[in-house]
């Protein structure tokens, strides 16, 4: 069964960045609480917009892009027709949200960081697939391979693995940018002097078959004296000791373990 006919429920992150990948597969309703940005992502992608339960096109697929606690109520507050598929985006969620009298159920969880206002080119970004049956996975994996070349199937464990990898590789990495951040400030420095750092960390790790391998900075090399200046600088802060601490030794046994 070929699904044609998308209607995308949500209207927050997620949701503004793969409507437009979306309307070339299918897309033809965004529907969403949020009324007011229900409508601004349908008017960008040219397609219906509701807020209303009774308005709800008929599709066949419902893909639900909502914050991963309220997956559960959406999908039970749905009145789809027969033989509709009912999927997820949640990396973090299992197939077993979706309310078990849903015959067709599925999990179309695409692995980025997505933020508002911000274009994504979704051709390149990897989609992990589970279904309730091997038909219905099929189904949503013609939808993915639509709009990206890199589509793999996931079950629930191995996708709730991919997103704390991610949590680590993103949210991670960003909350270091802002410690960063907050301490060039103490040298009178804004965040614009380590954009270049950034992005050529970024570029290595990303080129390299292993991050491991272009490792580079005190903790690596040994260098005792520059990180015991470094906990001096941060006396008076001691979390900001100890998050220096843990990830300086966590550099070095992981260096250790690959040299």
């Amino acid at each position: 069964m070929t699904l044609k006919r998308i209607v995308l429920i949500g209207s927050g992150n997620l949701a503004e960045a793969i409507a437009p990948a979306l309307k070339r597969a299918g897309l033809i309703q965004i529907f969403a609480r949020n009324g007011a940005r229900a409508e601004a992502i349908a008017r960008r992608c040219g397609v219906a917009w509701s807020s209303c339960p009774d308005e709800l096109a008929e599709a066949d697929l419902y893909l639900i892009a909502v914050v991963d606690r309220a997956v559960t109520e959406v999908a039970r507050s749905l009145t789809v027709p027969r033989g509709a598929v009912v999927a997820h985006t949640a990396g973090s969620v299992g197939l077993q949200a979706l309310p078990a009298e849903l015959p067709r159920r599925a999990s179309f969880y695409p692995f980025q960081s997505f933020s508002r206002g911000r274009e994504v080119d979704f051709s390149g970004i990897p989609i992990f697939l589970e279904a309730s049956d091997p038909a219905t996975l099929e189904a949503v994996r013609e939808v993915a391979s639509s709009i990206s070349g890199r589509v793999y199937e996931a079950d629930s464990e191995r996708r709730r693995m991919i997103h704390l990898a991610g949590v680590f590789a993103n949210n991670f990495s960003n909350a270091m940018y802002t410690l960063g951040e907050r301490i060039a400030e103490r040298a009178g420095l804004d965040f614009d002097v380590l954009r270049a750092l950034i992005t050529e960390t970024a570029l290595k790790a990303s080129a390299a078959e292993h991050p491991r391998d272009v490792q580079t900075g005190p903790a690596v090399r040994g260098d005792a004296n520059v990180q015991q200046a470094h906990l001096e600088m941060l006396a008076g802060d001691e979390r900001m000791q100890q998050i220096y601490k843990l990830i300086s030794n966590t550099i070095w046994e992981t260096s250790k373990r690959t040299s």
